[in-house]
């Protein structure tokens, strides 16, 4: 009687669960218009991280500024004075341009030497050359000056590095257009590459933007085309359909509810809503089609009770399961991976009330459709025919196939061997993109495209601290992944060998005495630039910037840098460092992600086992039911490993989504098993009947929900097509777990909560 009261309520009431469904999603759409973009990837991380506070006190100090990097790739010789022109050129239009507080290039770097006893600072190209002997005189004064050779020019002499300080007064798109307006002002030969975050983030602005354009229409598009290809009947696709629309809506619209924006990773949270949102709406669909093709003298309204008597308990699981596994990524360390989180463990919950609500309360209102023959046994679907097979194979070989899962489980999990953490985001865009082409050349030609800044407090005409630094410039400079150590004492050094001869002691060398120091920044003064020295210290000469141009290919490499970096200013050196710079960013955003992945996939797994064991009143539900979680998940990193997919801050993801997921596939085995146990049947006959009644609903869902994330193939971002292959990979192996591996395991073990009464 209980139930039947609960059923009819949604009949009852159902105008009122339609007007207030509809009344929730139109007030949804006005928030839509209020999505903002945040493309700045150092904003992910919480303020609280080392590196954000290292980087803060550095810029209140010498200045908010980061590079943007401009390569000239000539494959015959950069100093053609048409090359050399187009430098000048365009290196003079950013040096008069407020939006840039330091311009870099051949036309700035500085020649520092002595005439009759007098230290003179000169431009490196004075003029440019016309004749080939006036080519490699320059080429020859180049090769020892070392403020310009393999800084700014090639040792080859084949590329040449403009290198810009943006104030950020600027917005990137405008910045941007600038510099792109520029480069076309001043054309010539060989290409030109641009690098640097300010590009980076204005190019991932309009490709969030343009993903959102196409994805949101294909996705619903290849939504109801699996809809449709699943059931065939318009009110059939009609109804989940419209729950995939709303919840969407509603999750998307709560972005700016919270105050937060859309990032790269935000790209996924209406592609997950299409995804998943039509889970619950799915069940109901197939329970009504199968009811009515095998029973059908029973009304709609008959129908609509029985299916929310039979699919309410499993469903609400299922639902609670999938937010339960989706707010693990509330324990990420990435503040965009905490907000998709919540707003989509929100949408989620929306979805399941709908489907619970609105699906039913809607299909009171509608007409029988036409029966379904492949439900009634008069044709045989590839789907039921395959189910069959599979029951039929489960039942007899059970053991085999347990050994099979085995096997495969272990080769695949060989792979973590292999299994590698991005050490940046470089592969948000494109491997052909300028931005990392711009980065190869840097990395080949130039010592490293990565830069990381040292700020030391102390005297900064201490000779003993500036010795100390030398000491650091020439143990960092050992490593290979190390290009240029550039400070203050680089600069000192560079005069000691224009004021002494080369036979002296003192040539190449910091001077022994502050007084004589302050002499050799006084010159410089004089006849050079006073900002050039700005770079490196400050005002007051009490700090000063070390700046390390590095490559790395794993977070080791920067590490390494680190440690060599401790090991000269030890724990008991007088002097305080602060190492900062987007280079440690990264680090931390990378050991950010592993971190996050680890909480989150904890928190997922664990979550799962203790609600799947108080839904089946049993510990062995919970232990059972995360096989197939675990399977899944480890075989999906191990496959990573051998296909040398990194991870990084959307796979990072991959885990909790995959596990939320999953787990509706065996929750829904495990409650037909046991429905048709408490119905006396044996296991062989319980499975088979699973198979071929829930596992077709389960494999409609699990199909439709790999539909959906398929779309993010067409993604801009090639992180978000790596991540749509692997969650397409991850939850096709819980589907096949859910179809085989437990059903096996029943039949092998025979749990007993399988066998207790509802």
């Amino acid at each position: 009687m209980f139930k039947f009261k609960k059923s009819m309520f949604v009949v009852r009431y159902r105008w009122w669960i339609i007007t207030a469904t509809i009344l929730i999603v139109l007030l949804s759409v006005v928030q839509l218009f209020r999505i903002k973009i945040n493309p700045d990837l150092e904003s992910y991380l919480p303020d609280t991280m080392l590196s954000r506070q290292h980087s803060k006190q550095i810029n209140e100090i010498f200045g908010d500024a980061e590079p943007l990097l401009i390569v000239i790739d000539n494959e015959d010789d950069v100093l053609h004075a048409e090359t050399l022109e187009r430098i000048r050129g365009i290196s003079e239009t950013f040096d008069a341009d407020s939006r840039f507080d330091f311009v870099f290039s051949l036309f700035q770097a500085k020649n520092i030497f002595s005439e009759e006893g007098y230290m003179l600072v000169d431009p490196v190209i004075v003029d440019i050359p016309q004749t080939a002997e006036e080519r490699e005189n320059l080429r020859d004064e180049i090769r020892t000056n070392e403020l310009a050779y393999g800084l700014v020019v090639s040792e080859d002499f084949k590329t040449a590095l403009i290198i810009l300080s943006s104030n950020k007064s600027a917005p990137d798109d405008e910045l941007m257009s600038f510099v792109h307006q520029t480069i076309a002002d001043h054309p010539g030969p060989g290409k030109i590459y641009v690098t640097g975050q300010p590009f980076m983030r204005e190019d991932v602005n309009s490709k969030i933007s343009r993903d959102l354009a196409v994805l949101l229409p294909v996705g619903l598009l290849l939504m109801f085309i699996t809809l449709w290809l699943s059931f065939r009947e318009l009110k059939a696709v009609f109804l989940p359909f419209s729950v995939v629309v709303f919840s969407t809506i509603v999750c998307v619209g709560l972005i700016p509810v919270f105050g937060w924006e859309l990032s790269i990773i935000g790209v996924l949270i209406p592609i997950m809503m299409i995804a998943i949102a039509n889970n619950y709406g799915v069940y109901f669909i197939a329970r009504y089609q199968d009811m009515n093709a095998n029973a059908p003298h029973l009304s709609m309204q008959r129908i609509v009770q029985y299916s929310v008597e039979y699919l309410t308990k499993p469903v609400v699981f299922c639902g609670l399961t999938t937010i339960v596994g989706i707010l693990g990524l509330v324990t990420h360390l990435i503040l965009p991976a905490r907000q998709m989180g919540v707003v989509t463990s929100i949408g989620i919950a929306f979805a399941l009330l709908a489907s619970l609500l609105f699906v039913p309360a809607t299909m009171s209102l509608m007409k029988k459709g036409k029966l379904q023959k492949d439900l009634t046994g008069e044709a045989s679907h590839f789907f039921a025919r395959l189910l069959t097979s599979t029951g039929n194979i489960i039942t007899k070989r059970p053991k085999r196939v347990l050994g099979f899962f085995v096997v495969f489980f272990t080769i695949c999990t060989l792979g973590l061997f292999f299994f590698k953490v991005a050490p940046d985001n470089n592969k948000v865009l494109p491997e052909k993109h300028q931005f990392n082409e711009a980065i190869r050349i840097i990395d080949k030609d130039f010592g490293g495209s990565k830069m990381l800044n040292v700020m030391i407090e102390g005297d900064a005409k201490d000779p003993k601290l500036l010795n100390k630094l030398i000491e650091c410039e020439e143990k960092l400079t050992a490593l290979p992944q190390v290009g240029s150590v550039t400070s203050l004492a680089t600069v000192v050094v560079e005069i000691s060998k224009a004021m002494n001869d080369p036979d002296s002691e003192a040539y190449g060398k910091i001077p022994d005495s502050r007084e004589a120091v302050a002499q050799y920044i006084l010159l410089y003064s004089m006849d050079g630039d006073p900002e050039d020295l700005e770079r490196f210290v400050d005002f007051n000469y009490t700090n000063l910037l070390m700046t390390i141009q590095f490559k790395a290919d794993k977070i080791a490499d920067i590490d390494e840098v680190l440690d060599n970096l401790q090991t000269v200013f030890g724990d008991d050196s007088p002097y305080q460092i602060n190492p900062g710079g987007y280079a440690l960013v990264e680090k931390e955003l990378s050991e950010a992600v592993v971190t996050g992945q680890n909480y989150s996939l904890i928190f997922a797994f664990f979550a799962i086992i203790i609600l799947l064991a108080i839904i089946f009143r049993s510990i062995t539900a919970g232990l059972m039911g995360s096989i197939p979680l675990v399977f899944a998940v480890f075989c999906t990193f191990g496959l990573m490993g051998w296909l040398g997919i990194e991870l990084n801050i959307v796979t990072a993801l991959l885990s909790s989504i995959s596990i939320g997921l999953g787990v509706d596939f065996t929750i829904h085995i495990f409650w037909r098993i046991k429905w048709e146990l408490a119905l006396e049947k044996d296991y062989p006959e319980a499975i088979k009947n699973t198979l071929i009644t829930i596992g077709r609903g389960i494999t409609i869902n699990a199909f439709s929900v790999m539909m959906g994330f398929a779309v993010l193939f067409l993604s801009g971002f090639p992180l978000i097509r790596s991540f749509a292959f692997l969650i397409i990979i991850s939850l096709f192996l819980c589907l096949i777990c859910a179809l085989v591996l437990i059903p096996a395991l029943s039949l092998v073990f025979k749990p007993k909560f399988l066998e207790k009464s509802f």
